[in-house]
């Protein structure tokens, strides 16, 4: 189901309480799921899991709030927001993360891109940096 709001021209898609879906999701502008669902999320620009979904997926959207239940890895270009009914296991990356009081993470984080940006500059191994000594 796709709405667009005449306002912003902006899409939102939602998946409603009682229905479970299991696939892949691709879905440009904001996307809801107050439902159960199962597989991958992108190209999501917002992406919402309501205070009654369960999530169990492998994502990769720009912004996203967490409401309810989610398992699986999360890749946000922008933004991750862990409200306090959200629960979520598994693993973040993501430049922001907000944990409010009584959200429960049970994860990894990488908030930073540890790529050096000249391959060159990058650090020896082990064995390499005792023999410089």
């Amino acid at each position: 189901m796709r709405f667009r709001f005449k306002r912003s021209g902006q899409e939102c898609t939602f998946l409603d309480r009682g229905i479970n879906l299991t696939g892949e999701l691709e879905s440009p502008g904001t996307l809801r799921i107050d439902g159960n669902f199962q597989g991958s999320i992108s190209r999501a620009d917002n992406l919402i899991v309501g205070e009654h979904a369960i999530v169990h997926a492998d994502i990769r959207v720009g912004e996203i709030e967490i409401h309810g239940q989610f398992f699986g890895n999360i890749e946000a270009k922008n933004r991750v927001e862990i409200f306090p009914s959200g629960r979520v296991h598994g693993d973040i990356r993501t430049p922001v993360l907000c944990v409010n009081p009584g959200a429960m993470l049970d994860g990894g984080v990488r908030m930073a891109d540890e790529k050096p940006d000249d391959p060159s500059a990058s650090t020896g191994t082990i064995a390499e940096q005792s023999n410089t000594r």
